[in-house]
């Protein structure tokens, strides 16, 4: 719904995402204070800005496959960690971190393509064990084979990285290239919801049957939605590997996977802008949880060593509880009905 007064008088501005001056003037704000934000933010808070980017494009990936394709996918982490691997050793022999970020979403993708080809045949609990065996044989394959490849369970480790010559080896390079990969996979991913993938994506999510008797191809449409998920988990993935300089096995976990699964509930879905929104409230919940925890261990000693960890187990269970009974539709959704409300204010209707 578009404030009153405003309206187009052709396709292409009916079709356009920024749609007013006002909804201009504050994506640019926003991009402002995201961009400047190293020069005065605090180098922790840089910290957490480059790994919430990280983690947005995972999760704008998992909101393709499973908000608008409908299909359950719990081994986004071990795609990600695919892509991990892939850039890693591009980046390894050479390669520029651009390229290798290219290089490990391909990679992620032709793995994560081949769970996609069984969602043809199944769906529902039976499809995300299938994910999640995709998670145990991603395991399965670092720890066993031979450690000269992928450097068994001590992972691979990279000196330095560059893009365009440009070093990568701080903080702020890291968060503005971050930061540029994360607007071109939006944009990407708007790109693609709003195209006939992506009509095709909501039509089998809805109703798969249907959508077959329409001549849309339920099988191909399915597996290119874990190709795309694949993809932009492949390049987050690549990403963690630019910022960390080094990537293992235990740092792609099922337990990751099921936050960006709670991400996603959190924003909403079905929405991109959810998954991003979803992707900071969570991060920002981790961090607090994180910096509050060891002041609780000081304060009470009884709580233990291991009270950070249960808190983290608290927090995630609490927070996929607490949205699926009250807010089922996410964040988004309730930010949507106060934006509507605010339009027609005073009227009731």
């Amino acid at each position: 719904m578009d404030p009153s007064g405003v309206f187009f008088t052709n396709y292409a501005g009916d079709r356009s995402l920024i749609r007013t001056r006002k909804q201009w003037a504050f994506l640019i704000a926003f991009l402002v204070l995201f961009v400047t934000l190293p020069w005065w933010a605090s180098d922790r808070w840089v910290s957490i800005g480059y790994t919430t980017f990280i983690t947005a494009v995972a999760v704008i990936g998992l909101q393709i496959c499973t908000g608008y394709a409908g299909q359950i996918n719990l081994g986004q982490s071990a795609f990600m960690g695919v892509g991990a691997y892939g850039a890693a050793l591009a980046m390894g022999t050479g390669w520029d971190a651009l390229a290798a970020l290219v290089i490990g979403g391909m990679g992620a993708a032709t793995f994560g393509v081949l769970f996609g080809l069984t969602a043809s045949r199944i769906k529902g609990f039976y499809l995300a064990l299938t994910t999640i065996a995709a998670q145990a044989l991603f395991h399965f394959l670092v720890l066993n084979l031979p450690q000269s490849w992928l450097g068994g369970a001590g992972g691979l480790h990279l000196e330095s990285t560059s893009v365009f010559g440009i070093s990568l080896n701080n903080d702020r390079a890291i968060y503005w290239f971050s930061l540029a990969i994360l607007i071109a996979m939006t944009m990407g991913a708007f790109g693609i919801v709003r195209s006939r993938h992506g009509r095709s994506f909501e039509a089998v999510r809805d109703d798969d049957v249907a959508a077959g008797m329409m001549g849309i191809p339920v099988a191909a449409t399915k597996a290119r939605a874990f190709l795309v998920s694949s993809f932009y988990a492949g390049v987050a993935g690549g990403l963690w590997v630019v910022a960390l300089r080094h990537v293992s096995v235990e740092q792609f976990t099922l337990f990751n996977a099921i936050w960006m699964i709670a991400m996603m509930i959190v924003g909403g879905l079905g929405s991109i802008v959810g998954a991003l929104i979803g992707t900071a409230m969570i991060q920002l919940a981790r961090e607090g949880v994180t910096s509050l925890g060891p002041s609780f261990v000081q304060w009470v000693p009884a709580l233990g060593q291991d009270f950070v960890f249960a808190a983290m187990n608290v927090l995630l269970g609490a927070v996929i509880i607490l949205f699926l009974l009250f807010e089922p539709k996410g964040l988004m959704y309730r930010i949507e009905i106060t934006k509507k409300a605010f339009r027609i204010w005073p009227f009731p209707h």
